[in-house]
Protein backbone atom coordinates (compact mmCIF):
# COMPACT_ATOMS: atom_id res chain seq x y z
CA UNK A 1 0.00 0.00 0.00
CA UNK A 2 1.22 3.32 -1.49
CA UNK A 3 0.94 6.71 0.85
CA UNK A 4 1.39 9.40 -1.04
CA UNK A 5 1.63 13.97 0.35
CA UNK A 6 -0.16 16.02 -1.74
CA UNK A 7 0.26 20.27 -0.80
CA UNK A 8 -2.86 22.12 -2.08
CA UNK A 9 -3.22 26.11 -1.78
CA UNK A 10 -6.67 27.65 -0.82
CA UNK A 11 -7.73 31.57 -0.54
CA UNK A 12 -9.80 32.46 2.36
CA UNK A 13 -11.25 36.03 2.96
CA UNK A 14 -11.93 36.53 6.59
CA UNK A 15 -13.03 39.59 8.39
CA UNK A 16 -12.46 40.65 11.78
CA UNK A 17 -12.82 43.02 14.49
CA UNK A 18 -9.40 44.67 16.35
CA UNK A 19 -9.49 45.22 19.88
CA UNK A 20 -10.31 48.52 18.98
CA UNK A 21 -13.59 47.87 16.86
CA UNK A 22 -14.75 45.76 19.89
CA UNK A 23 -13.98 47.83 22.39
CA UNK A 24 -16.37 51.05 20.63
CA UNK A 25 -19.07 48.10 20.09
CA UNK A 26 -19.39 47.47 23.50
CA UNK A 27 -19.41 51.47 24.39
CA UNK A 28 -22.61 51.76 21.73
CA UNK A 29 -24.32 48.96 23.11
CA UNK A 30 -24.57 50.74 26.33
CA UNK A 31 -27.42 53.20 27.35
CA UNK A 32 -26.69 55.97 29.69
CA UNK A 33 -26.66 54.59 32.83
CA UNK A 34 -24.10 52.48 31.58
CA UNK A 35 -22.31 54.34 29.96
CA UNK A 36 -22.03 56.70 33.32
CA UNK A 37 -20.69 53.55 35.06
CA UNK A 38 -18.04 52.60 32.38
CA UNK A 39 -16.36 56.34 32.76
CA UNK A 40 -16.60 56.15 35.96
CA UNK A 41 -15.15 52.75 36.45
CA UNK A 42 -12.22 53.69 33.72
CA UNK A 43 -10.93 57.20 35.83
CA UNK A 44 -10.90 54.56 38.74
CA UNK A 45 -8.55 51.98 36.77
CA UNK A 46 -6.62 54.61 34.78
CA UNK A 47 -4.55 57.42 36.72
CA UNK A 48 -4.13 59.06 33.25
CA UNK A 49 -7.28 60.28 32.73
CA UNK A 50 -9.35 62.61 34.48
CA UNK A 51 -12.49 65.02 34.66
CA UNK A 52 -11.75 68.27 32.50
CA UNK A 53 -12.08 71.18 34.99
CA UNK A 54 -14.88 73.75 33.86
CA UNK A 55 -13.91 77.08 33.78
CA UNK A 56 -15.12 79.02 36.54
CA UNK A 57 -17.13 82.37 36.27
CA UNK A 58 -15.25 85.31 36.80
CA UNK A 59 -16.71 86.48 39.94
CA UNK A 60 -17.78 83.31 41.44
CA UNK A 61 -14.96 83.63 44.80
CA UNK A 62 -17.21 87.28 45.75
CA UNK A 63 -20.64 85.85 45.34
CA UNK A 64 -21.69 82.63 47.19
CA UNK A 65 -25.27 83.34 48.24
CA UNK A 66 -27.71 80.71 46.56
CA UNK A 67 -31.51 82.09 44.71
CA UNK A 68 -32.82 80.79 48.47
CA UNK A 69 -30.50 82.81 50.19
CA UNK A 70 -31.54 86.03 48.51
CA UNK A 71 -35.29 85.14 48.98
CA UNK A 72 -34.70 84.80 53.07
CA UNK A 73 -32.80 87.98 53.18
CA UNK A 74 -35.86 90.19 52.23
CA UNK A 75 -37.32 89.35 55.71
CA UNK A 76 -36.22 91.22 58.73
CA UNK A 77 -36.31 88.21 61.08
CA UNK A 78 -36.97 84.43 61.26
CA UNK A 79 -39.96 84.78 62.47
CA UNK A 80 -41.30 87.00 59.58
CA UNK A 81 -40.50 84.08 57.40
CA UNK A 82 -43.33 81.91 56.04
CA UNK A 83 -43.67 78.50 57.22
CA UNK A 84 -44.04 77.36 53.87
CA UNK A 85 -40.48 78.57 52.92
CA UNK A 86 -39.28 75.65 55.31
CA UNK A 87 -40.80 73.13 53.69
CA UNK A 88 -38.83 70.10 52.02
CA UNK A 89 -40.34 70.37 48.81
CA UNK A 90 -40.35 74.26 48.27
CA UNK A 91 -39.19 74.40 44.64
CA UNK A 92 -40.60 75.25 41.04
CA UNK A 93 -42.10 73.60 38.36
CA UNK A 94 -38.68 73.56 36.62
CA UNK A 95 -36.76 72.39 39.42
CA UNK A 96 -36.20 68.41 40.19
CA UNK A 97 -37.31 67.44 43.16
CA UNK A 98 -36.13 63.78 44.20
CA UNK A 99 -38.89 62.42 46.99
CA UNK A 100 -37.34 59.77 49.37
CA UNK A 101 -38.62 56.56 49.41
CA UNK A 102 -38.56 54.22 52.04
CA UNK A 103 -39.51 50.74 50.38
CA UNK A 104 -40.61 47.65 52.88
CA UNK A 105 -39.37 44.97 51.43
CA UNK A 106 -42.08 41.59 51.09
CA UNK A 107 -39.53 39.42 49.57
CA UNK A 108 -40.94 36.65 47.47
CA UNK A 109 -43.82 34.57 47.28
CA UNK A 110 -42.22 31.58 49.56
CA UNK A 111 -40.90 33.70 52.08
CA UNK A 112 -44.09 35.82 52.27
CA UNK A 113 -46.36 31.89 52.73
CA UNK A 114 -43.51 30.68 55.11
CA UNK A 115 -43.58 33.69 57.06
CA UNK A 116 -47.68 33.22 57.40
CA UNK A 117 -47.33 29.50 58.13
CA UNK A 118 -44.52 30.39 60.70
CA UNK A 119 -47.57 32.53 62.91
CA UNK A 120 -49.50 29.45 62.93
CA UNK A 121 -49.68 26.22 65.62
CA UNK A 122 -47.97 24.49 62.68
CA UNK A 123 -45.39 21.98 63.66
CA UNK A 124 -42.15 21.17 62.97
CA UNK A 125 -42.15 18.53 60.48
CA UNK A 126 -45.54 20.02 58.84
CA UNK A 127 -43.32 22.85 58.78
CA UNK A 128 -40.81 21.53 57.08
CA UNK A 129 -43.45 19.69 54.27
CA UNK A 130 -44.67 22.85 53.85
CA UNK A 131 -41.67 24.41 52.81
CA UNK A 132 -40.96 21.90 50.30
CA UNK A 133 -44.92 22.45 49.06
CA UNK A 134 -43.91 26.33 48.87
CA UNK A 135 -40.71 25.51 47.11
CA UNK A 136 -42.88 23.84 44.03
CA UNK A 137 -44.88 26.87 43.29
CA UNK A 138 -44.35 29.09 40.41
CA UNK A 139 -43.79 32.84 40.40
CA UNK A 140 -47.45 33.14 40.03
CA UNK A 141 -48.59 31.26 42.82
CA UNK A 142 -49.65 28.22 40.72
CA UNK A 143 -48.41 24.12 41.69
CA UNK A 144 -45.66 23.15 39.46
CA UNK A 145 -46.00 18.98 40.72
CA UNK A 146 -48.66 16.68 41.48
CA UNK A 147 -49.32 15.53 44.83
CA UNK A 148 -48.11 12.18 43.95
CA UNK A 149 -44.86 13.29 42.32
CA UNK A 150 -44.52 15.82 45.72
CA UNK A 151 -44.92 12.90 47.58
CA UNK A 152 -42.11 10.25 45.82
CA UNK A 153 -39.68 13.79 46.57
CA UNK A 154 -40.31 14.01 50.05
CA UNK A 155 -39.49 10.11 50.34
CA UNK A 156 -36.59 10.17 48.19
CA UNK A 157 -34.99 13.99 48.27
CA UNK A 158 -35.74 14.65 52.30
CA UNK A 159 -36.16 10.97 53.40
CA UNK A 160 -40.27 11.79 54.58
CA UNK A 161 -42.49 9.61 54.73
CA UNK A 162 -46.18 11.05 54.89
CA UNK A 163 -49.47 9.79 54.03
CA UNK A 164 -51.42 11.03 51.04
CA UNK A 165 -54.03 12.17 53.07
CA UNK A 166 -51.55 13.72 55.55
CA UNK A 167 -50.02 15.95 52.26
CA UNK A 168 -53.31 17.42 51.04
CA UNK A 169 -54.28 18.94 54.51
CA UNK A 170 -50.91 20.32 54.42
CA UNK A 171 -51.43 21.49 50.87
CA UNK A 172 -54.73 22.52 52.29
CA UNK A 173 -53.24 24.79 55.08
CA UNK A 174 -50.77 26.49 52.22
CA UNK A 175 -53.99 26.73 49.96
CA UNK A 176 -55.59 28.87 53.04
CA UNK A 177 -52.76 31.71 53.13
CA UNK A 178 -52.65 34.65 51.89
CA UNK A 179 -52.95 35.95 48.89
CA UNK A 180 -55.91 34.05 47.95
CA UNK A 181 -55.90 31.71 45.23
CA UNK A 182 -52.23 30.68 45.92
CA UNK A 183 -51.01 26.49 45.62
CA UNK A 184 -53.78 26.61 42.91
CA UNK A 185 -53.75 23.23 40.55
CA UNK A 186 -54.88 25.44 37.48
CA UNK A 187 -56.26 28.62 36.38
CA UNK A 188 -60.15 26.75 37.32
CA UNK A 189 -59.16 26.05 40.87
CA UNK A 190 -56.92 29.61 41.42
CA UNK A 191 -60.64 31.24 40.89
CA UNK A 192 -62.74 28.57 42.80
CA UNK A 193 -60.00 29.66 45.87
CA UNK A 194 -60.83 32.89 45.33
CA UNK A 195 -64.41 32.55 45.36
CA UNK A 196 -64.68 30.81 48.28
CA UNK A 197 -62.56 33.03 50.30
CA UNK A 198 -65.43 35.59 49.58
CA UNK A 199 -68.19 36.52 51.59
CA UNK A 200 -71.32 34.86 50.56
CA UNK A 201 -74.35 36.30 48.15
CA UNK A 202 -76.69 35.21 45.14
CA UNK A 203 -74.10 36.63 42.50
CA UNK A 204 -71.04 34.40 44.33
CA UNK A 205 -72.68 31.67 44.64
CA UNK A 206 -73.62 31.73 40.80
CA UNK A 207 -70.01 32.90 39.92
CA UNK A 208 -68.43 29.67 41.88
CA UNK A 209 -71.31 27.46 40.28
CA UNK A 210 -70.18 28.59 36.74
CA UNK A 211 -66.52 28.35 37.68
CA UNK A 212 -66.84 24.62 38.83
CA UNK A 213 -69.46 23.11 36.58
CA UNK A 214 -69.25 24.74 33.73
CA UNK A 215 -66.36 26.26 33.04
CA UNK A 216 -65.11 25.18 29.62
CA UNK A 217 -68.66 26.45 28.51
CA UNK A 218 -67.80 30.17 30.11
CA UNK A 219 -64.16 30.40 28.24
CA UNK A 220 -65.86 30.04 25.47
CA UNK A 221 -67.98 32.71 26.28
CA UNK A 222 -71.32 30.58 25.16
CA UNK A 223 -73.42 33.07 27.52
CA UNK A 224 -76.97 31.68 25.84
CA UNK A 225 -76.31 28.32 26.31
CA UNK A 226 -75.30 28.41 29.83
CA UNK A 227 -77.92 31.15 30.73
CA UNK A 228 -80.27 28.32 29.33
CA UNK A 229 -78.06 25.87 31.35
CA UNK A 230 -78.47 27.82 34.82
CA UNK A 231 -81.62 28.99 34.17
CA UNK A 232 -80.76 32.60 34.82
CA UNK A 233 -81.85 36.07 32.95
CA UNK A 234 -78.67 38.12 31.21
CA UNK A 235 -78.52 40.88 33.90
CA UNK A 236 -77.23 38.51 36.56
CA UNK A 237 -75.22 36.51 34.22
CA UNK A 238 -73.61 39.95 33.94
CA UNK A 239 -72.85 40.57 37.53
CA UNK A 240 -71.62 36.99 38.04
CA UNK A 241 -69.38 37.14 34.57
CA UNK A 242 -67.88 40.76 36.36
CA UNK A 243 -67.30 39.18 39.24
CA UNK A 244 -65.39 36.44 37.91
CA UNK A 245 -63.14 38.76 35.38
CA UNK A 246 -62.00 40.80 38.60
CA UNK A 247 -60.47 37.98 40.14
CA UNK A 248 -56.61 37.43 39.85
CA UNK A 249 -55.95 34.83 37.66
CA UNK A 250 -51.34 34.98 39.07
CA UNK A 251 -52.20 35.97 42.56
CA UNK A 252 -48.42 35.14 43.40
CA UNK A 253 -47.19 37.64 40.66
CA UNK A 254 -48.42 40.93 43.18
CA UNK A 255 -45.96 40.10 46.22
CA UNK A 256 -43.57 42.41 46.60
CA UNK A 257 -44.69 44.84 43.75
CA UNK A 258 -45.11 47.93 45.96
CA UNK A 259 -45.85 51.04 44.92
CA UNK A 260 -42.05 51.71 45.98
CA UNK A 261 -40.88 49.47 43.07
CA UNK A 262 -42.85 51.38 41.05
CA UNK A 263 -41.90 54.82 41.72
CA UNK A 264 -38.17 53.51 41.84
CA UNK A 265 -38.39 51.87 38.12
CA UNK A 266 -37.89 54.63 35.89
CA UNK A 267 -36.23 55.18 32.16
CA UNK A 268 -33.81 57.82 31.79
CA UNK A 269 -33.98 59.08 27.94
CA UNK A 270 -30.39 59.15 25.97
CA UNK A 271 -32.08 61.96 23.67
CA UNK A 272 -34.38 64.63 23.87
CA UNK A 273 -36.68 65.95 21.25
CA UNK A 274 -38.47 69.59 21.49
CA UNK A 275 -40.72 70.51 18.96
CA UNK A 276 -42.05 74.24 18.19
CA UNK A 277 -44.53 74.36 15.15
CA UNK A 278 -42.71 72.11 12.48
CA UNK A 279 -39.58 72.77 13.54
CA UNK A 280 -37.90 69.31 15.56
CA UNK A 281 -34.77 70.05 17.69
CA UNK A 282 -33.04 67.41 18.62
CA UNK A 283 -30.23 67.46 21.62
CA UNK A 284 -28.57 64.17 23.29
CA UNK A 285 -28.92 63.56 26.99
CA UNK A 286 -25.14 64.23 27.71
CA UNK A 287 -24.57 63.06 31.88
CA UNK A 288 -20.94 61.80 30.78
CA UNK A 289 -18.33 64.18 31.75
CA UNK A 290 -15.66 66.08 29.88
CA UNK A 291 -12.41 63.95 30.03
CA UNK A 292 -8.79 64.89 29.35
CA UNK A 293 -5.04 63.61 29.90
CA UNK A 294 -3.92 64.16 33.44
CA UNK A 295 -1.17 66.68 33.41
CA UNK A 296 1.75 64.89 34.45
CA UNK A 297 1.06 61.94 32.00
CA UNK A 298 1.45 64.56 28.96
CA UNK A 299 4.72 64.20 28.84
CA UNK A 300 6.84 61.23 28.23
CA UNK A 301 6.95 60.56 31.80
CA UNK A 302 9.99 61.32 32.78
CA UNK A 303 9.55 63.30 35.96
CA UNK A 304 7.94 60.09 37.71
CA UNK A 305 11.19 58.52 36.99
CA UNK A 306 14.21 58.59 39.70
CA UNK A 307 17.24 59.12 38.48
CA UNK A 308 18.67 56.96 40.87
CA UNK A 309 16.85 53.95 39.18
CA UNK A 310 18.22 51.07 37.28
CA UNK A 311 17.46 51.22 33.82
CA UNK A 312 14.97 48.58 34.02
CA UNK A 313 12.73 50.30 36.04
CA UNK A 314 13.31 52.87 34.01
CA UNK A 315 11.82 51.22 30.62
CA UNK A 316 8.90 49.76 32.85
CA UNK A 317 7.84 52.94 34.25
CA UNK A 318 8.00 54.38 30.86
CA UNK A 319 5.88 51.69 29.59
CA UNK A 320 3.61 51.96 31.88
CA UNK A 321 2.99 55.56 31.81
CA UNK A 322 2.93 55.45 27.87
CA UNK A 323 0.49 52.86 27.93
CA UNK A 324 -1.96 54.19 30.46
CA UNK A 325 -2.16 57.48 28.40
CA UNK A 326 -2.89 55.47 25.22
CA UNK A 327 -5.52 53.78 26.55
CA UNK A 328 -6.91 57.11 28.10
CA UNK A 329 -6.77 58.97 24.68
CA UNK A 330 -8.22 56.02 23.10
CA UNK A 331 -11.33 56.20 25.83
CA UNK A 332 -11.64 59.77 25.31
CA UNK A 333 -11.93 59.08 21.60
CA UNK A 334 -13.92 56.33 21.60
CA UNK A 335 -16.59 58.44 23.82
CA UNK A 336 -16.19 61.05 21.33
CA UNK A 337 -17.08 58.68 18.29
CA UNK A 338 -19.83 57.15 20.40
CA UNK A 339 -21.72 60.53 21.15
CA UNK A 340 -21.27 61.58 17.07
CA UNK A 341 -22.38 58.20 15.88
CA UNK A 342 -25.69 58.29 18.31
CA UNK A 343 -26.54 61.32 17.18
CA UNK A 344 -26.43 60.97 13.58
CA UNK A 345 -28.52 57.95 14.20
CA UNK A 346 -30.90 59.72 16.20
CA UNK A 347 -30.67 62.53 13.78
CA UNK A 348 -31.68 60.23 10.48
CA UNK A 349 -34.70 58.79 12.89
CA UNK A 350 -36.12 62.47 13.56
CA UNK A 351 -36.00 62.89 9.72
CA UNK A 352 -37.57 59.95 8.25
CA UNK A 353 -40.04 60.43 11.31
CA UNK A 354 -40.72 63.69 11.05
CA UNK A 355 -44.55 63.53 10.67
CA UNK A 356 -44.88 61.63 13.90
CA UNK A 357 -42.94 63.44 16.07
CA UNK A 358 -44.63 66.81 14.85
CA UNK A 359 -47.88 65.12 15.50
CA UNK A 360 -47.21 62.15 17.82
CA UNK A 361 -49.62 60.39 16.41
CA UNK A 362 -48.48 56.48 15.35
CA UNK A 363 -50.45 56.53 12.36
CA UNK A 364 -47.99 59.23 11.30
CA UNK A 365 -45.26 56.11 11.03
CA UNK A 366 -43.85 56.01 7.72
CA UNK A 367 -42.53 52.46 6.91
CA UNK A 368 -38.35 52.28 7.96
CA UNK A 369 -36.01 49.62 8.49
CA UNK A 370 -32.75 49.76 9.21
CA UNK A 371 -31.13 50.15 5.99
CA UNK A 372 -33.11 53.63 5.75
CA UNK A 373 -31.05 54.67 8.62
CA UNK A 374 -27.85 52.99 6.96
CA UNK A 375 -29.13 55.16 3.31
CA UNK A 376 -29.28 58.40 5.84
CA UNK A 377 -26.12 58.38 7.74
CA UNK A 378 -23.56 55.57 6.10
CA UNK A 379 -23.64 53.54 8.53
CA UNK A 380 -23.21 49.70 8.48
CA UNK A 381 -26.46 47.95 9.29
CA UNK A 382 -25.35 46.08 12.74
CA UNK A 383 -23.77 50.04 13.67
CA UNK A 384 -27.46 50.83 13.76
CA UNK A 385 -29.08 48.51 15.05
CA UNK A 386 -26.19 48.49 18.82
CA UNK A 387 -27.07 52.37 18.59
CA UNK A 388 -30.69 51.97 19.37
CA UNK A 389 -30.59 48.84 21.34
CA UNK A 390 -31.71 49.95 24.87
CA UNK A 391 -31.80 53.81 23.81
CA UNK A 392 -35.09 56.03 24.46
CA UNK A 393 -36.16 59.66 23.39
CA UNK A 394 -37.83 61.91 25.30
CA UNK A 395 -40.16 63.92 23.44
CA UNK A 396 -43.60 66.56 24.05
CA UNK A 397 -45.62 63.16 24.46
CA UNK A 398 -43.61 60.99 25.97
CA UNK A 399 -40.45 58.25 26.58
CA UNK A 400 -40.07 56.12 23.24
CA UNK A 401 -37.56 53.54 22.78
CA UNK A 402 -36.13 53.80 19.50
CA UNK A 403 -37.33 50.58 18.18
CA UNK A 404 -40.63 52.03 18.09
CA UNK A 405 -39.81 53.59 14.96
CA UNK A 406 -38.56 50.82 12.66
CA UNK A 407 -41.84 48.73 11.12
CA UNK A 408 -41.88 47.16 8.00
CA UNK A 409 -44.28 47.74 5.08
CA UNK A 410 -47.19 45.22 4.93
CA UNK A 411 -46.32 44.64 1.60
CA UNK A 412 -44.51 45.22 -1.31
CA UNK A 413 -47.00 47.42 -3.17
CA UNK A 414 -48.73 49.05 0.06
CA UNK A 415 -47.05 52.64 1.50
CA UNK A 416 -48.80 51.74 4.73
CA UNK A 417 -46.93 50.85 7.96
CA UNK A 418 -47.42 48.19 10.36
CA UNK A 419 -47.65 50.46 12.96
CA UNK A 420 -50.33 52.28 10.95
CA UNK A 421 -52.28 48.85 10.31
CA UNK A 422 -52.04 48.23 14.14
CA UNK A 423 -53.26 51.55 14.74
CA UNK A 424 -56.18 51.12 12.73
CA UNK A 425 -57.16 47.31 14.23
CA UNK A 426 -57.14 48.94 17.41
CA UNK A 427 -59.43 51.60 17.07
CA UNK A 428 -61.98 49.65 14.94
CA UNK A 429 -61.73 46.75 17.85
CA UNK A 430 -62.35 49.79 20.34
CA UNK A 431 -65.39 50.90 18.41
CA UNK A 432 -66.85 47.24 17.40
CA UNK A 433 -70.22 46.20 19.04
CA UNK A 434 -68.98 44.08 21.96
CA UNK A 435 -72.29 41.98 21.42
CA UNK A 436 -70.93 40.67 17.92
CA UNK A 437 -67.20 40.98 17.95
CA UNK A 438 -65.47 42.01 15.12
CA UNK A 439 -64.16 38.88 13.05
CA UNK A 440 -60.86 38.60 11.46
CA UNK A 441 -62.65 38.70 8.16
CA UNK A 442 -64.71 41.60 9.03
CA UNK A 443 -61.51 43.20 9.96
CA UNK A 444 -59.60 42.53 6.69
CA UNK A 445 -63.01 43.95 4.82
CA UNK A 446 -63.24 46.91 7.20
CA UNK A 447 -59.25 47.78 6.41
CA UNK A 448 -59.80 47.51 2.74
CA UNK A 449 -62.34 49.76 2.69
CA UNK A 450 -59.45 52.09 4.70
CA UNK A 451 -57.53 51.38 1.69
CA UNK A 452 -55.31 49.18 3.42
CA UNK A 453 -55.39 45.49 1.31
CA UNK A 454 -54.05 43.05 3.65
CA UNK A 455 -54.84 38.76 4.36
CA UNK A 456 -56.86 37.81 6.86
CA UNK A 457 -53.90 36.05 7.96
CA UNK A 458 -51.61 39.48 8.28
CA UNK A 459 -54.83 40.87 10.40
CA UNK A 460 -54.69 37.60 12.91
CA UNK A 461 -51.02 38.07 13.25
CA UNK A 462 -51.14 41.73 13.86
CA UNK A 463 -54.35 41.51 16.28
CA UNK A 464 -52.28 38.56 17.68
CA UNK A 465 -48.54 41.27 18.44
CA UNK A 466 -51.71 43.66 19.81
CA UNK A 467 -52.50 40.74 22.24
CA UNK A 468 -56.06 41.32 21.27
CA UNK A 469 -58.05 37.62 21.24
CA UNK A 470 -60.34 36.45 18.72
CA UNK A 471 -63.71 37.95 18.41
CA UNK A 472 -65.47 35.20 20.41
CA UNK A 473 -63.65 35.83 23.67
CA UNK A 474 -63.87 39.58 23.14
CA UNK A 475 -67.76 38.89 23.14
CA UNK A 476 -69.80 40.32 26.23
CA UNK A 477 -73.12 39.85 28.14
Amino acid sequence: MKGSLRLSLSQKLQQRLSPLQMRFVRLLEMNGLEIEDEVRRELDDNPALEVADTPAIEGDDDFNESAEDLQLADYRDEDEIPSYRFEANNRSADDDFYEPVAVADEGSLGESLTRQLSETDIDARDLQIARYIIGNLDDNGYLTRTLTQILDDLAINAGIDVPMEHLREIVGRVRALDPPGVCAYDLRDCLVLQLRRMPRSDIRDLALEIVEHYFDIFSLRHFDRLASMLDVDRDRLREADELIRSLNPKPGGQIGDSAGDEKSRHIIPDFNVEVDGNVVTLSLVNNVPELTIESSFVSDGNSFISVAGASGEHKAARAFINRKREDATEFIELLRIRQETLYKVMSAIVKLQHDFFISEDESCLRPMILKDVSNETGYDLSVISRATAGKYVATPGGIYPLKFFFNEKVGSDEDASSREILAAIRELIAREDSDHPLSDDALMKLLAERGYDIARRTVAKYRERLSIPVARLRKKI
